[in-house]
């Protein structure tokens, strides 16, 4: 089977198999054996590593993870891909893939099945679910070495940005508080078929053996953090005492804004990690 990762051997085999790219799937397949090694290599993929890869497509990536890794388990959506994933990957007995909607399947499970020790996630990954799958994987604290991802640069860069910045919000504070976030390059529209109307960015996510700030009840730090951030225009105190979900109330969040000495005319975008873990710590002794 010829190598893939450039634009005749990705055309020749989409035309051979006479595949339609489903825009539902944000179908967008690399071309560019520069960008491929330069995952692989920042991904730092030995024979001891078990790979989890997200949305393989025909298989250009997942060649290379088999080439490094010891196991690579690869997670397809499109039934239509599996054909030719079949006739990509046939060369490697250390693949396995798996048919269904990465957010459906017992992530947990598949690891423990597969030795139970700490994976790695590789993938492209399409640009309409980019979050869910991260904090999927966070949130269901799936056994993570790393996270070496292809998204869109605009997604990348916030995810790593800091407090007071247009890109900062529920996204960088969430994926900071689990791993410490680095692009690794961009990457233009070019380097894809069929070519998407934005540019990618290659980002790893080095998972922390123990968060940077303590809090007490963790999908509590989550909802108060989401709720700061549902309306970037409105101040910290209407945004959390307005929430509805949140059984807390005006008086109860400005007097914990009094505590840690901000004002009540603070906003989200203002506020460090470490701030939200004081403000969601203080907020849950207070919480009705």
């Amino acid at each position: 089977m010829a190598t893939l990762g450039n634009r005749k051997s990705t055309a020749d085999i989409i035309e051979r198999h006479q595949f339609d790219f489903r825009k539902k799937f944000g179908q967008n397949f690399l071309i560019d054996n520069n960008i491929l090694e330069k995952i692989i290599e920042s991904a730092q993929i030995t024979k001891d590593d078990c790979v989890l890869e997200i949305g393989p497509g025909i298989g250009t990536l997942t060649q290379r993870l088999a080439e490094e890794a010891g196991e690579v388990i690869a997670v397809e959506i499109d039934k239509n891909l599996i054909p030719i994933l079949n006739e990509t990957l046939a060369d490697y007995d250390n693949v396995t893939i798996i048919n269904d909607d990465i957010l459906k399947v017992d992530i947990n499970g598949i690891v423990e099945e597969h030795g139970g020790r700490p994976i790695k996630v590789v993938a492209n990954l399409p640009y309409y679910i980019t979050t869910p799958i991260i904090m999927t994987l966070f949130e269901k604290h799936v056994p993570l070495y790393s996270v070496t991802i292809m998204v869109q640069k605009e997604v990348a860069d916030r995810m790593q940005v800091g407090p007071g910045t247009k890109d900062y919000g529920a996204l960088s504070l969430a994926v900071q508080y689990y791993a410490k976030p680095e692009i690794v390059t961009k990457v233009p529209a070019a380097c894809f078929m069929p070519r998407p109307n934005v540019d990618s960015a290659v980002i790893r996510l080095t998972r922390y053996e123990d968060a940077p700030v303590k809090v007490d009840d963790e999908a509590w730090l989550f909802a108060v953090i989401r709720a700061s951030f549902n309306q970037r225009r409105k101040t910290l105190v209407n945004g959390l005492a307005n929430a509805g979900n949140l059984p807390i109330n005006r008086q109860q969040v400005e007097e914990v804004l009094a505590e840690m000495c901000l004002p009540a005319s603070v906003r989200g975008e203002t506020l460090t990690l470490e701030q939200f873990s004081e403000l969601s710590n203080r907020l849950l002794k207070k919480r009705t």
